[in-house]
């Protein structure tokens, strides 16, 4: 993970808190045992021992993750937005998509979820939005030459 902020709702800080809690208490379970594989021979180790390691590993390495997110991160806030009607993060969208009309929530790249209805800031269309009003046409640069007319932007 780079520098990067992470921009997150709060509902999303919550999320990530409560696996970052229940990571902790996994991974002080898995090393606290008294039963964990061992080494069977001087150079041969146990196959159990290596499958132990190598999730112990994974479980460091998203600990690891999420310390970085929680060092990093801005919460998003529609009132920080100067201009509501202009789509920034947070901004819920409703949208005209080639005659179809669809709802969507800008929200940070860790919260992004497009079946869920909400884009990332980063996704092509993400960054296409962002800055536009009501009224706007954007096009997305896309083999399918996709037209979205901003109908409401609201906060």
């Amino acid at each position: 993970m780079g520098d990067n902020k992470f921009y997150l709702t709060q509902q999303g800080l919550k999320k990530l808190e409560q696996e970052y809690k229940q990571l902790k208490v996994l991974r002080s379970r898995m090393v606290g045992k008294e039963e964990t594989p061992s080494v069977l021979h001087s150079d041969e180790l146990d196959a159990e021992f290596v499958s132990f390691r190598d999730d112990l590993d994974l479980l460091d390495s998203r600990i690891e993750d999420l310390e970085h997110i929680f060092n990093n991160y801005e919460i998003i806030k529609a009132s920080a937005v100067e201009d509501k009607s202009k789509i920034s993060l947070g901004a819920q969208i409703k949208l005209d998509i080639n005659g179809k009309e669809d709802e969507f929530v800008i929200v940070g790249t860790l919260e992004a979820d497009p079946m869920a209805g909400k884009i990332s800031n980063e996704s092509p269309i993400g960054k296409a939005l962002l800055g536009h009003k009501a009224g706007d046409k954007i096009n997305v640069d896309s083999d399918d030459k996709t037209t979205y007319v901003i109908k409401q932007v609201k906060y």
